[in-house]
């Protein structure tokens, strides 16, 4: 299967899922699996589900939806630009050559920058 995936005839098609986004006007962004440091949306998940956990259990439907939705909309607008800002700051360390460890070290040690600076590398 990897090797007809990687053939140049299928290297540059589209999913079904980018030519029906393109279709409405929309561009499909995929970010990498299972890293939620580049992606801040799955950070504002993560967020919400925390707040989620802390509701009384319930298996009534509309219980469920409530609190789902509260759980979301519990995410402040500032919790989101961090969010954003911590994976700006994660992409920009991959970057320029570090690696995990380091771009999490990196992105911790400099909270005030929206990019790390120029003499991370040295």
């Amino acid at each position: 299967m990897e090797l007809l995936y990687n053939e140049p005839d299928f290297v540059n098609v589209k999913s079904f899922l980018e030519i029906a986004c393109e279709a409405r006007g929309f561009r499909a962004i995929f970010f990498p699996k299972f890293h939620c440091e580049l992606n801040f949306i799955e950070q504002c998940w993560g967020y919400s589900k925390q707040v989620y956990r802390e509701f009384p259990m319930s298996f009534k439907e509309a219980d469920l939806e409530r609190n789902v939705l509260a759980a979301l909309e519990a995410v402040p607008l500032d919790a989101i630009h961090q969010f954003s800002t911590r994976s700006l700051r994660f992409m920009n360390g991959y970057r320029r050559g570090l690696n995990g460890k380091q771009a999490a070290w990196a992105s911790k040690q400099y909270r005030g920058h929206r990019v790390l600076p120029e003499a991370i590398l040295a």
